[in-house]
């Protein structure tokens, strides 16, 4: 593979960002000062670093959001920013999307990929993977609708939903809930259902993936190897149940 090539595909520089850094000495390949562009690399085998950094080849992307209010989660939408211009040129053009859904005002992990296989998996309804949200109700929970909740509420529109788990907070109006299913605006409407309101809500997990507390809303990191790596067993251990 082209040195070039190998800094796009890993959203480091385009092409010809990556020819300025060759000329002005700022990429070394196996210790080396790189003296063209075009030269060939071997992904997985060179140790290669742009101005100073090491880059690490990998198949696919992963990318954790800290997702702030007022982003719609799609790669394109003619009214409102989405998640996508959060990220870097290079991110974009490497055609990640996000795994999954948050409602325009609802903060906090969203997985980004460009791992399409994956993120089926990981969305499928028969794996049931676990998504926690943080969250604020108008009205205090009672004991008796908290029951409700974790057992299955019908939704305006008939749908039964899966049980699901909500721990409450000593005020009552707010905690943790956890669900195994993602039916558009589901929580919203799982509240609604019981004559209540939600005020604020926030994922902080997704299958194995815990919301960063050091990011800011809006930053974003690569997954580590290790966090990608589980997932990707997450995911392979879904399709086998699948089957």
């Amino acid at each position: 593979m082209r040195l070039d090539r190998f800094l796009s595909e890993c959203a480091v520089a385009t092409r010809s960002e990556s020819k300025r850094a060759v000329r002005g000495g700022e990429v070394f390949v196996n210790g080396v000062c790189a003296r063209s562009a075009d030269m060939t690399v071997e992904p997985e085998r060179d140790e290669i670093f742009f101005r100073g950094q090491r880059v690490v080849y990998r198949k696919y992307t992963y990318i954790l959001l800290n997702k702030p209010d007022g982003y719609v989660s799609a790669t394109d939408d003619t009214r409102d920013k989405t998640v996508l211009d959060l990220l870097t040129p290079e991110l974009r053009k490497k055609g990640v999307f996000p795994c999954g859904r948050l409602d325009k005002n609802t903060l906090g992990l969203m997985l980004l990929t460009d791992n399409g296989d994956l993120a089926h998996r990981l969305l499928s309804p028969k794996n049931h993977v676990e998504k926690k949200y943080r969250f604020k109700s108008k009205f205090p929970i009672s004991h008796e609708d908290a029951k409700r909740f974790e057992a299955g509420v019908t939704l305006e529109d008939g749908y039964v939903t899966l049980p699901a788990k909500i721990e409450l907070d000593e005020s009552r109006d707010g905690g943790i809930i956890t669900l195994r299913e993602g039916k558009y605006h589901q929580i919203k409407r799982m509240l609604d259902s019981l004559g209540n309101k939600i005020t604020y809500l926030e994922r902080i997990s997704f299958a194995s993936l815990v919301l960063d507390g050091s990011r800011a809303r809006g930053e974003w990191r690569y997954l580590s190897d290790t966090e990608a790596a589980e997932l990707e067993n997450i995911a392979e251990r879904s399709q086998c149940s699948e089957k």
